[in-house]
């Protein structure tokens, strides 16, 4: 199909009714601030007009709202010089200043009386300006010098904030004003996103929103959290300019521009100054930053009479608010713990106020951002503090560092608990290793045990842990099997039925299988998928307790971040007590009570020194092909310890690997790692059935559910198939053998039947388990 393709008569209604929809729906959302659906509504019909565009091209116009993010990245910004200068405005930092400008605004009008000015936020974003000809918009640029900016209509046409077409009776050209931001929340996402990536974070919402504008790729300003507020008009033809500055803005809502809500009309200096002090008690609520209040004169005709002076207007000016900036120096480190175990650097400061409020401590992530500013105790520091957003260190004045600066260093154990601290290969987050019993973490980690998808104890809410925790009477999870009814009675909201529940919950769930418990635990990088695996794999909890992270390679989907995080939850001693309590208290984790055939069989020499290499054993030299030599030659670790030169020539290697072997050989501590290794892998092979779970009924097949099934959970329905020795998977690709659909199926349903894979209903799920012995209550 063309572009040129003429779509059927009902199909450009229907195009048409839904890009009238959504331009509709955003004008709600963004100019009146009224949402009429939820987004997912708006995020299904763009869908369904994207389709229809893509099927029929002829139906895509300019300003479809699908049509804001360009296919490929320019070279460079092109110039654009401002018909009229966007020009700056002149400063009030307090009360007299205010007063001044007031009198001098009386003076050159000659008026008496009190003056009406427009007040509104001087939002610290970007200056940007919108042309629009005949409704629709044809260029948004920068402010830049004010004569001449860059044109960046690419990146503004990204911005849902925007409309591509004016709404109602627009005008043959209007030049629209305003200013880009983005909000706090924002602004921490993204700077979330970023540390995740690796890459660089923004030091605040403003220097954020203007590296975003200035992407020459619109596809990634597009992901930024970017908002417009107009503020003026610059140029207007085709109608008759109004009376006032308020109904210019009246104009601009009409035509689907947000104008900030904040925005007040004020009669004489005592109003604004009300509007001032008001807007700057309630700045740490707005959700985005300003850094004053901008006051104009209403009428037009004044501000044509008032003029100019240099490159400022005599009709306007901007009262500043106190700076959101400061220096002071950094007197220490501190780490504190929050509820996951993350270890979070804070800076304790000399005091200084910020933003009117004095600032002592501020945030500084983790420590790959204290080695990105290169912070030392004793430093000299730019602090920013917006809102309600957490005050943060955001440079360091190398050039005032004195000379007995010290480093910031991570301690080598849990500030809170005592326990190790583990940082999680490729990532920059530190995290303590006592889950079970760190006191910053207790609460988290009872809730997290307690929950549906763990252990099940029904009736132990989050309320409940709160006060069983407060009250001292559990301190981590194995305290749970230690209360008894009368102490749970007693505590408020409460009672002996409620209490004779709870108990019995907690009896039930002492019989679980092995997967439930070890989710239950809150291992780090444990969800339910890797404890399935991982029971599957050793069969019981003493021998995955035991097992060294060159065995937990072995699992399907554990890798190396998983297996270190395993092997740090169990070195920790205090983990290792904890467990033993709930064992003690009778807790069952209920496996296979033997490893798998298939993990076993994955348990050679070769798997232990490929999986060796990975975790840094000194092995450099020997490639993936030799290693697979080396450990089909010798079998055992204890053969290729005592191999001599000769030997080892004989299993292919080359000289260089010969030298990479006697290397390993020379190292005891990762001898002793091997050998200890080698061991458990011939303890677990001696306990391995003969039999394999290929002989399972499903084994070999992904499946996948998809909709509400009316006789059992999806999670029930998993947990079965997956005893038929099937995997279960939450997305539809080429590798499902087929798909299960109820009631209400959706996309997985359509992608099964795009990729042709057969589809069946619960009826046939039902008689599936059937002909293997299985009903939804077994």
């Amino acid at each position: 199909m063309t572009r040129s393709t003429p779509p059927p008569a009902e199909i450009t209604e229907q195009a048409s009714a839904l890009r009238d929809k959504l331009n509709d729906w955003s004008y709600r959302y963004y100019v009146l601030d009224d949402p009429a659906v939820p987004d997912v509504e708006y995020d299904r019909l763009f869908r369904e007009l994207s389709k229809l565009e893509a099927d029929y091209p002829a139906l895509v116009s300019p300003d479809s709202p699908t049509q804001r993010v360009g296919d490929r990245p320019l070279d460079a910004f092109e110039e654009v010089r401002h018909e009229v200068p966007m020009l700056s405005l002149g400063n009030a930092f307090d009360d007299d200043d205010l007063t001044d400008f007031d009198r001098r605004v009386h003076e050159r009008l000659n008026v008496s009386g009190d003056i009406d000015y427009i007040a509104e936020p001087k939002l610290d974003g970007l200056a940007v300006s919108l042309v629009y000809e005949q409704g629709e918009l044809v260029r948004g640029a920068t402010r830049g010098d004010g004569e001449t900016g860059e044109d960046i209509t690419s990146n503004i046409r990204t911005l849902r904030s925007v409309p591509l077409r004016l709404r109602g009776d627009v005008p043959a050209l209007v030049e629209i004003r305003g200013e880009v931001v983005m909000t706090h929340q924002g602004f921490e996402a993204l700077n979330a996103r970023q540390r995740e990536a690796g890459n660089k974070v923004f030091a605040n919402p403003r220097n954020a929103a203007a590296g975003s504008l200035r992407q020459l790729d619109s596809r990634i300003a597009a992901e930024r959290p970017l908002d417009f507020f107009a503020y003026s008009v610059a140029r207007l033809e085709g109608r008759d300019w109004p009376r006032r500055h308020s109904d210019l803005l009246a104009w601009v809502r009409d035509w689907g521009i947000r104008v900030n809500r904040e925005v007040r009309q004020c009669q004489g200096v005592s109003a604004l100054l009300a509007f001032y002090h008001d807007i700057l008690e309630r700045r740490a609520a707005l959700g985005y930053d300003i850094d004053g209040v901008v006051y104009k004169v209403d009428r037009l005709d004044w501000q044509e009479q008032l003029g100019f002076v240099s490159r400022a207007p005599r009709w306007a000016v901007a009262h500043k608010f106190p700076a959101q900036e400061e220096i002071t120096v950094l007197r220490d480190v501190e780490f504190q713990v929050g509820r996951t175990g993350a270890i979070t650097p804070v800076a304790r400061l000399e005091p200084v106020q910020v933003g009117g409020v004095t600032v002592s401590n501020a945030t500084l992530h983790n420590m790959d951002e204290i080695a990105r500013l290169d912070l030392r105790i004793g430093d000299s520091v730019v602090i920013y503090r917006a809102g309600d957003v957490i005050p943060k260190v955001v440079s360091v004045l190398a050039d005032r560092r004195p000379d007995d600066a010290r480093p910031v260093q991570l301690p080598a154990a849990c500030p809170v608990c005592g326990s190790d601290i583990f940082t999680p290969e490729g990532e920059v987050i530190a995290r303590c290793t006592g889950g079970l019993i760190c006191g910053a973490q207790q609460k988290e980690a009872i809730k997290h045990f307690a929950s549906r998808r763990a252990m099940d104890i029904e009736g132990l809410g989050d309320k409940l842990v709160e006060a069983l925790v407060d009250q001292g009477l559990v301190n981590h999870i194995a305290d749970l099997y230690r209360l008894d009814a009368e102490q749970v009675a007693r505590l408020e909201r409460m009672g002996e039925k409620s209490a004779a529940n709870l108990m019995a919950a907690l009896e039930k769930s002492k019989q679980m299988p092995l997967a439930r418990v070890l989710f239950a635990l809150g291992i780090m990088q444990i969800g339910e998928e890797t404890a399935k695996a991982l029971a599957r794999a050793f069969g019981d909890l003493n021998a995955l307790r035991e097992a060294d992270p060159l065995l937990l390679l072995a699992v399907p989907d554990v890798g190396q971040k998983v297996a270190q995080s395993i092997a740090a939850f169990f070195h920790e001693q205090h983990n290792q007590d904890v467990i033993d309590a709930l064992l003690a208290q009778g807790v069952q984790a209920q496996g296979e009570d033997r490893p798998s055939a298939e993990f076993v069989a994955r348990l050679d020499l070769v798997h232990l020194l490929v999986s060796a290499k990975a975790l840094q054993a000194p092995l450099d030299g020997i490639g993936q092909t030799s290693l697979e030599k080396l450990g089909a030659h010798f079998g055992t670790f204890a053969a290729l310890r005592d191999a001599d030169d000769e030997a080892l020539l004989q299993s292919g290697l080359n000289a260089a690997g010969v030298e990479a072997v006697r290397r390993l050989q020379a190292d005891r501590s990762w001898c002793a790692r091997l050998a200890h290794a080698q061991a458990q892998c011939d303890a677990l092979r001696d306990r391995a059935p003969a039999s394999s779970s290929a002989s399972l009924p499903l084994a070999g097949e992904t499946l996948v559910l998809t909709g509400s099934l009316s006789r059992l959970t999806r999670d029930d329905a998993k947990a079965l198939l997956e005893q038929l020795g099937a995997k279960v998977a939450g997305s539809v690709s080429k590798k499902t053998s087929r798909v299960f659909a109820g009631e209400a199926a959706g996309s997985k349903l359509k992608k099964a039947e795009e990729l042709g894979i057969p589809v069946q209903d619960e009826d046939a799920l039902l008689a599936l388990l059937a002909e293997h012995g299985l009903t939804p209550d077994s």
